[in-house]
């Protein structure tokens, strides 16, 4: 088997392949590690035949659209997820053919309602619902820890206690374990009674992941994140270092407009010399009569230099190919001591 394991902050993800068909599948993809999937499938030769999430996750973002889109390869999800975006739903039970490789699905709900799990020869992926040391935490959407309990005891347990156990997490640098591992040092599984257990999980007092909201709202839609809207912006546009703008604003040139984005009180508590404000909000509503020449350099900033990325791409998109984003924005330029005009 081909296999690589793939870690970012806590998030594990996984590539397999089959070495005889150099079919292969994408396990769990996180969005930061995209361009490392793509390499990895063309370094090993392998075309992607699926990529899966083995749950809605809620503590990072999800690649599987956009792999799935770059790679011509079904989304593959559990039929509970709510994710419209889905290529192939799954069941208790349904295999996934790739090359020699046969994946068989074991639905495992409680950390989600669509958690699955998928044993691969050797070794399962077990996404949330068993961690090394650990298993998925039951408080968010859809959990439930009677119904894990039951996925944890009742199902996935009771495997060949030799398999490999790969989870979708690990924060300890753990790349994996195995079933009679966990079983004998797992501090939540000597839980064995149900109501213990159910008991532990509803007491864990665990503080929300970072991204829960935003996280979730991503991966059940496949819209975009923040994060991802402005590193397609900063893809777009081109930036401006304090220096260079400050020495151009120094000589005034004609052709330069300095643009101010930020709100109107903000502006008036500091701002750039011969800078002009029109809050981010406004832009589009009144670029025609603020900006009527199209040729005109346009150096835009705002408090902390990501919303005026944002402001320049959209500007760029209107017309004004010479806009450009102050690297940095209004805080560097408080900090490098650079002259500052107030109204």
């Amino acid at each position: 088997m081909i296999f690589e394991q793939l870690a970012v902050g806590g998030c594990q993800s996984y590539v397999l392949g089959c070495p005889e068909t150099f079919s292969g599948v994408i396990i769990d993809p996180e969005v930061q590690l995209i361009d490392r999937y793509r390499a990895i499938a063309a370094r090993e030769g392998l075309t992607i035949r699926y990529v899966v999430d083995t749950h809605t996750h809620a503590d990072h973002f999800s690649a599987s659209r956009q792999l799935g889109a770059v790679l011509d390869a079904p989304v593959v999800m559990h039929c509970e997820c709510p994710e419209p975006f889905v290529d192939l739903r799954l069941d208790d039970g349904n295999s996934l053919i790739v090359g020699t490789l046969r994946m068989i699905v074991l639905h495992t709900p409680g950390h989600t309602r669509d958690s699955m799990c998928l044993v691969v020869n050797d070794r399962v992926f077990t996404g949330d619902t068993l961690l090394i040391g650990g298993t998925g935490r039951t408080d968010l959407p859809t959990g439930d820890p009677n119904a894990l309990y039951d996925s944890l005891f009742n199902k996935l347990l009771k495997l060949d206690p030799a398999l490999l156990v790969f989870p979708a997490h690990d924060y300890k640098g753990r790349g994996q374990s195995t079933i009679a591992g966990e079983l004998a040092d797992n501090p939540r599984l000597q839980k064995h009674d149900r109501a213990a257990f159910v008991d532990m999980m509803q007491h864990l007092n665990l503080s929300a992941p970072t991204h829960l909201t935003e996280a979730l709202r991503i991966n059940m839609s496949g819209a975009k994140s923040v994060s991802q809207l402005l590193t397609e912006a900063a893809r777009s546009v081109a930036f401006i270092g304090l220096g260079e703008l400050n020495s151009q604003v120094e000589r005034r040139l004609n052709d330069l407009i300095v643009l101010d984005v930020r709100e109107k009180d903000a502006f008036s508590a500091g701002h750039i010399p011969t800078a002009r404000n029109l809050p981010r909000g406004q832009l589009e509503l009144r670029v025609n009569e603020e900006f009527p020449d199209p040729t005109m350099r346009i150096a835009v900033y705002c408090e902390f230099g990501k919303i005026s990325t944002l402001a320049a791409a959209t500007l760029r998109e209107l017309g004004f190919l010479r806009a450009t984003a102050l690297d940095g924005g209004m805080k560097a330029w408080r900090e490098s001591g650079l002259p500052v005009e107030k109204v």
